[in-house]
């Protein structure tokens, strides 16, 4: 029997865990975009915290309404009260993707035109509308297909290719954020630590994500002003109230033409977070929480089509980490205070004030607990036999990970980038390599987990079948694009050098697919005790 609504804890100490952490990670991601638009490119800021911030929190708002509103939905229908809600926020992808090889160099192309700042910033800010409502219309098409290649993929692909997601990009790259002020950074993870991996309790029962906020910020505004935390410390500046209503427009209807040249960056982004979408559905249900895909993903493009149509830049996502959440004690309230938090601090421009306040260094403790529990997950949850297929799916998001920390300009600038080619003595050179195992690595994580379960559980010909599909990604850059910036082509438009490299993947998937049949002959496919 289902218990009353009203006898539910609505929200207690797990919540608030949640809600730190939910509204942390949404932050850092804010952060960045001000700090690529503004520092990099020059945009102006008033244009970037009163224009681009309301409408892109406004996406975080509804979205995390309507997924406590299917948490409260769940647990009525199930008469649990320990049913966690599904957390949304900001893609961290696709908005550094979008900041550095969208948003950015088409302001500066703007100014080269002849174009003021204002009038650069205008038109840059309709191109950021439309590739939202691009991205939102392409994620409405397709959520109605989630739930078919959630049944057609292992759980070792799905769980395997967020936990790389998890390992690299949300562990390894907020540590190196947090050892760069270590006295402040370090202190608050092992709080972290102590209170969420090792379970110990804090004094006066703090929640532990509480008590490493307040830890490190004292730490920081303790020690920064005298000196003592070196170059780590940079002064806050003054508060300002920067209001900025979202309301619908039709600005992104102009901004549409210039979509055009992006299509190829634009339109594998709204997949990914498809992929995205089904993957951390899959890990809720491996938690317990049986959200229908469809609906998640649903949510995630009208959350995503309303952010770009009021104004919005970066577009919205369910979060991995919805079991890591669970382990806090966050049950339905943290996705409902954190969409408020954050879709008023975009109208009341308070979240633009939180950007320049709080360091990293204090923010990115709760991402690595947030990374330890996903990849935690990604082998508790699958059998144990497929713990080598979870494994191999990590390696496309190191590679994904040392291309975006080296930082390297050639990394990106594609007449750099065409000089990497050459460099290798034998075959393609290292860097090269990095950087096309990187590119679409989402995707190339679950064709690599699928093609090694379907070995293990002895269906080598439909492992041959997966290859082979990943040969055919391969040929069109939606996995492994020769392009610096990660984009879809047709392969025959490319440039000499660049078909050569297509081709030489393309052909390694089909020599492997060979081998795979092969093998799958009655004879030679018996498996080794």
């Amino acid at each position: 029997m289902a218990a009353p609504m009203a006898s539910r804890r609505r929200f207690g100490a797990g919540d608030l865990n949640g809600v730190l952490g939910l509204v942390v990670d949404n932050l850092s991601l804010l952060a960045f975009m001000a700090t690529a638009l503004i520092g990099i490119f020059g945009m102006p800021a008033d244009l970037v915290f009163r224009r681009m911030f309301p409408g892109t929190a406004l996406g975080v708002l509804l979205g995390n309404l309507a997924y406590t509103w299917m948490a409260h939905r769940l647990a009525a229908r199930t008469g649990r009260q320990d049913v966690t809600a599904m957390p949304l926020g900001i893609d961290a992808p696709t908005t550094i993707g979008m900041a550095l090889l969208v948003l950015g160099p088409a302001f500066v192309g703007y100014r080269q035109a002849g174009m003021d700042a204002m009038a650069a910033g205008e038109a840059t800010w309709r191109l950021g509308m439309a590739s939202l409502v691009v991205m939102g219309v392409l994620k409405f098409v397709l959520s109605f297909f989630g739930a078919w290649v959630q049944r057609t993929v292992p759980r070792a692909g799905l769980l395997g290719s967020i936990a790389g997601i998890a390992l690299v990009l949300m562990g390894f790259l907020p540590l190196v954020e947090i050892l760069r002020v270590p006295v402040v950074g370090f202190a608050g993870l092992g709080i972290v630590l102590y209170a969420l991996v090792a379970k110990r309790r804090l004094p006066f029962g703090m929640p532990g994500v509480l008590g490493a906020f307040l830890v490190g910020v004292i730490l920081y505004y303790g020690l920064g002003p005298a000196g003592l935390l070196g170059t780590g410390y940079h002064a806050p500046a003054g508060w300002q109230w920067r209001l900025g209503f979202p309301w619908p427009s039709l600005g992104f209807v102009q901004g549409l033409p210039a979509t055009l040249p992006y299509l190829p960056l634009i339109l594998p982004f709204g997949l990914l977070m498809v992929v995205g979408g089904i993957n951390v559905t899959e890990s809720a249900r491996a938690a317990g929480e049986d959200y229908p895909t469809r609906d998640i993903l649903l949510v995630e493009a009208l959350a995503t089509l309303v952010a770009g149509i009021c104004g919005g830049v970066a577009q919205t996502t369910p979060y991995i980490g919805q079991p890591a959440y669970k382990a806090m004690g966050a049950r339905t309230g943290y996705t409902l205070v954190t969409g408020l938090v954050i879709g008023l601090g975009g109208v009341f421009g308070y979240l633009s004030n939180l950007v320049e306040l709080l360091p990293v260094a204090v923010l990115a403790p709760i991402l690595v607990f947030v990374s330890i529990g996903i990849t935690t997950q990604a082998f508790e949850a699958t059998p144990l036999r497929y713990a080598g297929a979870v494994v191999f799916s990590f390696f496309p998001a190191i590679a994904r990970m040392v291309a975006i920390k080296l930082g390297d300009p050639s990394i990106v600038d594609p007449a750099h980038f065409a000089a990497l080619y050459a460099d290798g003595t034998h075959g393609v050179s290292a860097m090269a390599v990095i950087v096309i195992l990187g590119n679409g690595f989402i995707i190339t994580s679950m064709i690599w987990a699928s093609f090694v379960v379907a070995m293990i559980d002895g269906h080598v010909r439909k492992a041959a079948g997966i290859v082979a599909l990943g040969g055919l990604f391969t040929a069109c850059g939606l996995i492994h694009s020769v392009q610096p910036i990660g984009s879809v082509y047709l392969p025959w438009a490319l440039d000499v050098a660049s078909q050569s490299l297509v081709w030489q993947f393309v052909a390694a998937y089909a020599a492997l697919a060979a081998v795979l049949l092969l093998l799958s002959l009655d004879r030679w496919n018996v498996r080794r005790a």
